[in-house]
């Protein structure tokens, strides 16, 4: 079943990298949009953010969403890739509004994807 239907209601979701040098747990809330089973994050502070940082020394994430917990893999989106554009428009159209104040953040912004192993399906 694609959760992106299901999680598309959801305000945000908590997202869990690990500590890049203290092997902890970091946790953050954070706005997300769901499309094809995947989810899109947007990292406003792009690569100055802890939890870009440390998913990229480790890419291994867990996010809580909509009461049920999922493990998966955490990637940078390759500037200027359809996958790119696509995660900027669908978190603008999610939260953006129609007054335009969150375009710049929409442009700015470091995307991320996170994808789930195909056999939790």
């Amino acid at each position: 079943m694609d959760e992106s239907l299901r999680w598309a209601s959801e305000p945000f979701l908590y997202l869990t990298t690990v500590g890049r040098r203290t092997g902890r747990p970091h946790r953050i809330e954070i706005w997300f949009a769901a499309h094809a089973g995947r989810l899109y994050l947007l990292a406003g502070g792009r690569e100055r953010s802890d939890w870009v940082r440390n998913l990229q020394a480790n890419p291994q994430v867990t996010v809580e969403l909509g009461g049920e917990t999922h493990v998966g893999k955490a990637r940078v989106l390759e500037a200027g890739t359809a996958e790119d554009q696509l995660a900027r428009e669908l978190l603008l159209a999610k939260y953006g509004g129609t007054d335009g104040s969150l375009d710049e953040w929409g442009r700015t912004s470091l995307p991320v994807v996170v994808e789930f192993p195909s056999d939790t399906d």
